[in-house]
């Protein structure tokens, strides 16, 4: 199986180049076409000589991958199926609104670390991405042209796969690839603290932390890694971290009937973020088959929410998208799916 060009940085492509015996310039001649122009081919790259051309298709292959399937919902979201390298399959969501088109990408097949809320934990760990894997599933989907926010809130813990991860924000970034604003971009984590603050460094998108409660023995409950990574200590190191006027961070929080969503957890979530610039994203919770948990009603939620904003927490409820095609926040799932 060759290698595919698509997912390389320019420096990786400047590596290519350097051993095909061809001139260093060629390296961003190749970014071009794969990031800026859509092509679909070596051979369309027509202001590479034939023999450069000729080199790299022995080698390489481009490298995109079609999606299999694509679902659409009632209210407009799209949840499209991609087939991986190994065989093995993943989904990715395209919201659109008003202003925007946002897509959700998935930065792992599955995922390891088995919170109790989430589908996509129910599949287990069954891969890793690579970077060109996680960027095609935006370059491959029909409103390629028309995205202009993206979250790494699919599939997976990115924080677990941090390398492609990097590269994918990287080639999305960079000039000689997608050139988009980082502040168009937000990865989210469970709260891996050594990924995380690699990621602070290595980066400029925004970044997004899974909470949903602030107690501790709660918290463990729903997610293991609480174990490896306390909530506090997250915290913490996000305090200590200047995030610069333009860059955000944010806290996910979804509200499970009974367990979190009373004025107890709001004060504690006043403690614990006091002097933290941030937002809270409510989320609802959407049944998962084999959990016991619940959404609150409406009026828990607006209460919630109210409270928290009372604290001088700026808090919104995320609204519920594609929930009707399994594409809503802790429902994708490819387990059962194979090539």
């Amino acid at each position: 199986m060759k290698e595919r060009l698509f997912g390389k940085t320019l420096t990786e492509l400047q590596e290519v180049v350097l051993e095909l015996g061809l001139p260093k310039f060629t390296a961003k001649q190749i970014t071009d076409w794969l990031y800026k122009k859509q092509v679909s081919s070596i051979d369309e790259m027509t202001n590479l000589s034939l023999k450069a051309r000729e080199l790299l298709n022995e080698r390489f292959e481009y490298g995109l991958t079609a999606y299999t399937k694509v679902q659409a919902s009632v209210d407009g979201t799209k949840k499209y199926l991609f087939p991986t390298i190994q065989n093995k399959f993943i989904e990715t969501a395209m919201i659109p609104e008003r202003d925007r088109k946002t897509v959700c990408v998935s930065s792992q097949v599955g995922c390891k670390m088995g919170c109790l809320f989430c589908f996509t934990a129910k599949q287990g760990f069954q891969g890793q991405l690579s970077a060109g894997e996680i960027v095609n599933q935006i370059r491959s989907i029909d409103e390629v042209n028309e995205v202009s926010n993206i979250v790494y809130m699919g599939m997976g813990e990115p924080f677990d796969n941090l390398e492609e991860v990097l590269k994918s924000l990287e080639i999305l970034t960079s000039e000689w690839g997608y050139a988009m604003s980082p502040r168009r971009i937000t990865v989210s984590t469970i709260g891996i603290i050594p990924g995380m603050l690699t990621f602070l460094e290595r980066s400029e998108a925004h970044l997004a932390v899974s909470l949903h409660t602030p107690f501790h023995e709660e918290r463990q409950k729903l997610m293991p890694v609480q174990v490896a990574y306390p909530v506090d200590a997250v915290v913490e190191e996000i305090k200590s971290w200047d995030f610069g006027r333009q860059r955000r961070v944010s806290f996910e929080y979804i509200l499970f009937e009974g367990l979190n969503d009373s004025m107890e957890h709001v004060r504690e979530l006043a403690r614990l973020l006091s002097g933290l610039k941030c937002r809270i994203n409510l989320i609802r919770f959407h049944p998962v088959p084999g959990t016991p948990l619940k959404s609150p009603g409406e009026t828990t939620i607006q209460r919630f929410k109210d409270a928290l904003n009372n604290k001088g927490i700026l808090t919104t409820v995320r609204a519920s998208r594609g929930q009707d095609i399994y594409a809503a926040c802790g429902l994708l799932s490819t387990k059962e799916l194979v090539k």
